[in-house]
């Protein structure tokens, strides 16, 4: 599970880069529609949390991650 630090840290990263309201990333919402994710935008997504948190999202992978939640539980369990 994450901790507080690090789900702030993905909350300020996510909310500059694209250009949303901190609190409307909350644990239950959906990721996508938060922050109006197309195909070319979920690329983004993927590569800044590899550069930010040294986190590979494998291609299949990024399908089960649909909220804040899981991205806070994903990047906790994969980071180096």
């Amino acid at each position: 599970m994450a901790n507080q630090e690090l789900i702030e840290k993905i909350n300020t990263v996510l909310s500059e880069e694209f250009e949303v309201d901190i609190e409307n990333i909350t644990p239950d919402a959906n990721i996508k529609s938060t922050l109006e994710l197309d195909s070319l935008a979920i690329v983004d997504l993927v590569g800044l949390v590899e550069n930010e948190f040294g986190v590979k999202i494998p291609s299949a992978e990024v399908g089960t991650i649909l909220t804040f939640q899981s991205l806070y539980d994903y990047i906790a369990e994969h980071q180096a």
